[in-house]
């Protein structure tokens, strides 16, 4: 395609707006491709390139998820256009999404009946839309015989991503025929072969497939343990609410810090109005005057003194904002852009087809958005905390079943990096803490140690002996370790921790401020002991409950 582009440039050297939009297109800058493509309309009348211009048009229209402007460029396109092909492609599959299964099928077809190397994508995918076509239409033989012919072509390539797609469609082909012996077989393989792809959405969706075949099988014990493999992977995902609730929140703490400021106007202006006063009866009585001067004079000192202890913790808050902002400002600034540069990487190995390419990069700004999700966590936690609004009330906790509860949510991720990981909790102890704020504890040290810790590592969690008022809980890694300074400076009572040494190992220190925070709040205390190079083990001192039956 671009050379065939590039010709036409050529061809039509003199249209400057033909030439901008050609290249904002083979740069994928869609919206100035939008632009240049309609000035190039307006200009002139020439079939050929206002046919270019229509399908740069309808890319731009499909690659930003404007379907109805995209199918309205793509059918001003003649017949005679050089890419009709594709043309047809892109119809068929607007189609498809908007359920036009009929209208689809056709364009489809138009495809099927050219020879492959007549158009720039994979017949394994032609086959497979029109299966699911014929499959949404209840025209089931010619759905299996399509599906299977795609998934024939797609078994040579081994794209295990795509194919537990196709296999999923297989499933689904006969589950809706009622015929389960022979769909619960393609379940299981779509399933199995999950395990190999790092998509959660495609895990996900395998393990909802074979709870409901459990279900139906009525083996409840086995559908149970894949709805909860189900649901591991629902977590995984960005939760939004928290995200709105956070700015709700930054929103609330502006207004509040604003209001401060008025307050302490107002007082000045108190001052000032009695000052005035004052004055204006000394002319009058003159002893008035001097045991009022006195009464009021008392006053403003007593006030100046409240105005600066006020101004001082409202400048130390707003230094520890700010501090807090720039640091968060910057990880957050970070992560999109390497999300923005991960996804222009991602759309050129969409282009190129380059699916493994594509799985690569599609894992890594999973791992990049929970990143940022984590760190907007904490930052939520956090202002929470210092604002006081969170709710907080101890109770007797079961130690082993909360740490069962967090490990769940991490051993993924340990899988994923081929950290080995031991729980050696004691199933005896009960302590005495909030449980909203023990999770969040647990969690950001457990999460710190995978950080921490190279691929092929190790982290154990256990508890120590310990006397009868405090239980000893560890997290030891094998990984980087600390100096002592560092040990020194993350044990400070400070409102945060200093600015970040290396961008890819050291974070901002929030999480583990909001963790030695809850952590003296639920009456304990934090512990390191730490050698670089070797491991570090974090102990987190919890007061034991006593009276526990």
């Amino acid at each position: 395609m671009r050379i065939e582009i590039k010709k036409n440039v050529i061809k039509y050297k003199g249209e400057v707006n033909f030439d901008k939009a050609q290249k904002f297109f083979l740069e994928n800058n869609w919206d100035s491709t939008l632009v240049y493509s309609m000035k190039q309309l307006i200009k002139i009348n020439v079939v050929e390139l206002k046919d270019y211009c229509h399908y740069f048009r309808a890319v731009s229209f499909i690659r930003k998820k404007i379907f109805k402007e995209a199918k309205n460029e793509l059918n001003l396109i003649s017949k005679k256009f050089v890419f009709y092909h594709n043309v047809n492609f892109f119809l068929g599959e607007i189609a498809l999404q908007q359920n036009e299964f009929e209208l689809a099928l056709s364009h489809f077809d138009f495809i099927e009946k050219l020879s492959e190397d007549a158009y720039d994508f994979e017949k394994s995918t032609v086959l497979h839309n029109i299966g699911l076509c014929y499959l949404h239409l209840k025209k089931f033989d010619r759905a299996e015989e399509y599906l299977f012919k795609s998934a024939k072509l797609q078994e040579t390539k081994k794209d295990d991503l795509i194919l537990t797609g196709f296999y999923m469609d297989i499933a689904t082909l006969y589950y809706e025929q009622y015929k389960d012996n022979q769909a619960i077989p393609y379940f299981e393989k779509a399933y199995h072969l999950s395990k190999k792809v790092k998509s959660f959405g495609i895990k996900k969706t395998a393990a909802m497939n074979m709870a409901v075949v459990e279900e139906n099988r009525k083996n409840f014990p086995l559908a149970l343990a894949y709805r909860k493999e189900y649901e591991k992977w629902k977590d995984s995902l960005n939760d939004q609410n928290k995200v709105w609730a956070l700015a709700d929140l930054e929103k609330k703490f502006a207004v509040k810090q604003k209001q401060k400021e008025v307050n302490i106007l107002e007082a000045e202006n108190k001052i000032k109005i009695a000052e005035r006063n004052s004055l204006l009866f000394s002319s009058v009585l003159l002893l008035i005057l001097f045991g009022t001067g006195v009464y009021f004079y008392r006053q403003k000192i007593k006030n100046n003194k409240i105005i600066l202890a006020q101004k001082e913790e409202l400048d130390k808050l707003n230094a520890t904002k700010d501090k807090l902002f720039s640091i968060v400002s910057h990880d957050l600034r970070s992560s999109v852009n390497a999300l923005k540069t991960s996804n222009s990487k991602l759309i050129e190995s969409l282009e190129t087809k380059n699916y493994t390419e594509l799985d690569v990069q599609l894992h890594n700004n999973s791992a990049i958005a929970n990143g940022a999700y984590n760190l907007l966590d904490n930052l939520l936690n956090w202002a929470l905390l210092q604002t006081k609004q969170t709710y907080f009330f101890q109770e007797s906790l079961h130690l082993a079943t909360i740490v069962k509860h967090v490990e769940y949510n991490y051993k993924p991720l340990m899988i994923n990096r081929n950290i080995s990981f031991e729980n050696r909790v004691s199933t005896t102890d009960y302590v005495f803490a909030d449980m909203d704020s023990l999770k969040i504890i647990i969690r950001n040290i457990l999460d710190n140690a995978i950080k921490f810790t190279n691929d092929n590592g190790k982290i154990s969690i256990y508890t120590r002996d310990s006397d009868d008022d405090f239980c000893y809980l560890v997290v030891e890694d094998t990984g980087l370790g600390m100096s002592a300074s560092t040990q020194e400076e993350l044990l400070k009572k400070t409102a945060l921790l200093s600015k970040k040494k290396n961008d890819d190992t050291i974070g901002t220190g929030l999480g583990m401020q909001l963790c030695k925070s809850m952590i003296y709040k639920n009456g304990g205390r934090l512990e390191i002991e730490s050698e670089e190079n070797v491991g570090t083990k974090i102990i987190i001192v919890l007061q034991k409950f006593k009276n526990h039956g």
